[in-house]
């Protein structure tokens, strides 16, 4: 019997490869129009990365110089389990800052894109080649690890892809950052770049995608199947225009739709979401995947009640598990079941069914009067109201 387990592990090209996270919050992320981390920031932003697991900071550009290489710095000696990468044009003079850090990894940036060749490098296939061999071979001489940036991979020719992706690897490149740069992959075209480029190449593959259509996490898992085993993510999917593929969605993607075993601590999730969020200055929508505080509030009749009695019913994971809590929240489109609950675990009282009726009755008139769902001390005095009226009546009908 074919089941969408089974239909995943026959998907997932190379499934006993292991996928690992590589997080650029601090260079992407921050490359956020108007987004600025304070050195202090970046620091604790770094602790928390490293908590969470993830295999490899990308913590910022050396050849700024000034406070951003200090921090760098820092972070490179901190004694993070983490593998601490900096970014680099494909530049010797770039790569030898990101050397003065400390930092055991570099990432090594080019466009491959012949619109970004002719426009932004004005330079020719040729010189890009030889310009990427020529860092790839001055970093791997420093004992660097290598993660060598196709900027614009998407755009670019597969032909010329493929080409520099093999020199690439003949220059001792560790792996192949295939950068989705302005978002324009849909997963069928992903999985059929990455496929291919493993095919022909043999060279590891890191997925590095952008939300500008609202597929970065999509493209990033479609690259996955396709044998990628790298992925690039930032806290909160932060980053330039629309933002990357977010670390929270696709270490739960991975985890629970893939059903992968990975080893990443999510229970902190929504305190790291919230730091980067006040950080970076980009409020943490209501509504966001996995983190949102919202994901497990429920307030509809039918989804309360299945809540209340399975989770499972309307949640996949549990709120514990990233950090948050479960909230049933009393408004217009509330059920009794609901109402009693709230009572019951909130108040110590057992409402009966015609009590939660009444209740039920005056919530919704008052949540549709004020637009929103009641705070705990409004279904109070709503009880207590309702008490007052069924007592006056029964006065004035003994």
């Amino acid at each position: 019997m074919m089941t969408w387990d089974s239909i995943n592990r026959d998907l997932f090209r190379g499934e006993e490869n292991q996928i690992l996270l590589v997080d650029t919050t601090l260079r992407d992320g921050e490359q956020t129009a108007g987004v600025v981390f304070a050195n202090a920031e970046k620091i604790r932003i770094a602790k928390y990365l490293d908590q969470i697991g993830v295999d490899q900071i990308e913590a910022g550009i050396p050849v700024m110089g000034g406070q951003e290489k200090e921090s760098i710095k820092q972070i490179a000696h901190m004694g993070l389990k983490a593998s601490i990468m900096a970014w680099n044009r494909a530049v010797i003079s770039d790569i030898k800052h990101s050397i003065d850090c400390g930092v055991d990894a570099v990432a090594i940036s080019i466009s491959t894109s012949d619109i970004h060749i002719e426009y932004k490098l004005q330079t020719t296939r040729e010189d890009v080649l030889k310009r990427m061999s020529d860092a790839v071979k001055f970093a791997k001489d420093n004992d660097l690890y290598v993660s060598v940036n196709a900027e614009d991979a998407s755009r670019s020719s597969i032909e010329y892809l493929t080409e520099f992706a093999l020199i690439a690897k003949h220059a001792g490149a560790d792996r192949l950052r295939f950068c989705d740069t302005v978002g324009t992959l849909t997963p069928l075209t992903t999985y059929h770049y990455i496929k291919t480029l493993i095919d022909a190449v043999g060279l590891k593959i890191e997925m590095h995608t952008h939300n500008d259509f609202g597929m970065a996490t999509a493209n990033a898992l479609a690259g996955l199947y396709a044998g990628a085993n790298y992925v690039g993510v930032t806290v909160n999917g932060l980053g330039e225009r629309a933002g990357n593929a977010c670390l929270q969605e696709v270490i739960m993607v991975v985890k629970h739709l893939l059903n992968r075993n990975l080893p990443y601590n999510t229970t902190i999730f929504r305190e790291v979401a919230e730091y980067v969020a006040r950080a970076s200055g980009r409020i943490l929508p209501v509504c966001s995947p996995i983190v949102g505080s919202n994901i497990f509030a429920h307030e509809s009749g039918i989804h309360g009640d299945g809540v209340l009695k399975n989770p499972l019913t309307y949640e996949v994971f549990t709120p514990e598990e990233v950090g948050l809590e479960r909230q049933i929240v009393i408004g217009k489109h509330s059920g009794s079941a609901a109402i009693r609950s709230k009572f019951t675990k909130e108040f110590g009282m057992e409402l009966s069914d015609q009590e939660a009726k009444a209740v039920l009755e005056r919530v919704r008139e008052m949540s549709i009067n004020l637009k929103r769902v009641l705070f705990e001390k409004e279904l109070m005095y709503i009880y207590e109201d309702y008490l007052k009226e069924r007592d006056q009546v029964e006065q004035n009908n003994s």
